[in-house]
C-alpha cells in the first residue's frame, strides 16, 4: 500500500478516533479513493476523498453528531478537506441508489446525496486504500470497463457539453471573475475533460495531473499551452502561459469543444465499429 501524506494520516487518525468516541460501534470500513488513491495528491488542492462503511442507517440525531465530528475536524485542519459518503456494505458497487439515505460530506457541509458512479467504484476497486476494513480487491463487487466507458461518454455529452455551452453564452461575465475563480474554471474544465479523454481512449481512470501529462503526449501541439496552464494551476506553480484572461478563457473554450468533438467522432465511433 502506498504511503499516505503525513497530514492525511494525522487527520484520519483524529477523525476515526473521534468517530469511535461519538458514534461507537458504527464505523466498520473506511476507504480512500480519488487523487490520493491515484498517487496524485497535491498540497492545498487535493481533498481526502473517502467512502465510509457504517453498519446501519443513521438516525437524524446521529447525523447531527456526524456533522459535529466533521465540523471539529474541519476547524482543526483547514486543508486538506474531507469529501465522501457514508454507506452500508450492501451499497458498495451500486450504480443507482436513493440519494435521501446517504449522508454526504462535501465542501464543509453534511447533507444527503448518492454520488455513485462507475468512476467511483473503479477507483475504489483498482486503486482504493483501506484505512479500516478488508482490502478493496476483496470487496464483493466487480467493475466493468464497458460500463466505465459508457458512463464517461454519457457524462461528456451531458454535464460537460452543457457546461461548455453555459461558458460560451456568458463569456462577458467570466471576464469579470477574479483571477482565482478563472483559474478554477480553467483547471476544472481542461483537466476534467482530459480525464474523460483518457478513459475513453484507455478504458481506465487517471488523476487530473496524470490526464494533463497524457494530453501533452497525445494531443496536437496547438493545445499544449492551455493544458500546461491548467497543470500549473493545479500544482499552484504560479507560471502563466497567456497574456490575458480573455485569451486563456477563449483558448479553454476552443479546446473543450475540440476534445468533446474528437472523442465523439474518433474514440466512440471506433469503439462502436
Amino acid at each position: 500500500m502506498q504511503q499516505l501524506p503525513v497530514v492525511v494520516q494525522t487527520i484520519l487518525k483524529d477523525y476515526i478516533a473521534l468517530f469511535h468516541e461519538r458514534l461507537p460501534n458504527t464505523l466498520e470500513g473506511f476507504y480512500i479513493q480519488g487523487s490520493i488513491a491515484l498517487n496524485a495528491y497535491v498540497n492545498d488542492s487535493s481533498d481526502i476523498d473517502f467512502i465510509a462503511i457504517i453498519n446501519r442507517r443513521l438516525s437524524g440525531e446521529e447525523v447531527e453528531v456526524l456533522a459535529e465530528i466533521h465540523s471539529i475536524i474541519a476547524s482543526n485542519y483547514q486543508k486538506p478537506e474531507m469529501d465522501g459518503v457514508y454507506v452500508l456494505w450492501e451499497d458498495i458497487g451500486k450504480l443507482e441508489a436513493d440519494d435521501n439515505i446517504y449522508p454526504f460530506y462535501n465542501d464543509g457541509e453534511l447533507s444527503y446525496g448518492a454520488y455513485f458512479n462507475s468512476i467511483t467504484w473503479w477507483i475504489l476497486k483498482t486503486n482504493g486504500i483501506s484505512i479500516l476494513g478488508p482490502e478493496p480487491t476483496a470487496l464483493r463487487f466487480e467493475v466493468d470497463p464497458q460500463l466505465l466507458v459508457s458512463y464517461v461518454h454519457e457524462n461528456m455529452n451531458t454535464y460537460w457539453a452543457q457546461r461548455i455551452q453555459r461558458i460560451e453564452s456568458s463569456l462577458g461575465q467570466l471576464l469579470h471573475l477574479s483571477a482565482e475563480e478563472i483559474d478554477f474554471e480553467i483547471e476544472w474544465s481542461i483537466l476534467g475533460l482530459l480525464r474523460q479523454y483518457y478513459t475513453l481512449k484507455e478504458h481506465n481512470v487517471l488523476s487530473k495531473l496524470g490526464a494533463g501529462e497524457y494530453g501533452l503526449l497525445h494531443l496536437p501541439q496547438e493545445w499544449h499551452q492551455i493544458i500546461k496552464e491548467a497543470i500549473n494551476v493545479r500544482k499552484g506553480a504560479g507560471i502563466e502561459f497567456f497574456t490575458s484572461d480573455e485569451q486563456r478563457i477563449e483558448m479553454a473554450l476552443r479546446f473543450s469543444k475540440y476534445i468533446i468533438s474528437y472523442c465523439n467522432s474518433s474514440l466512440i465511433q471506433k469503439r462502436i465499429v
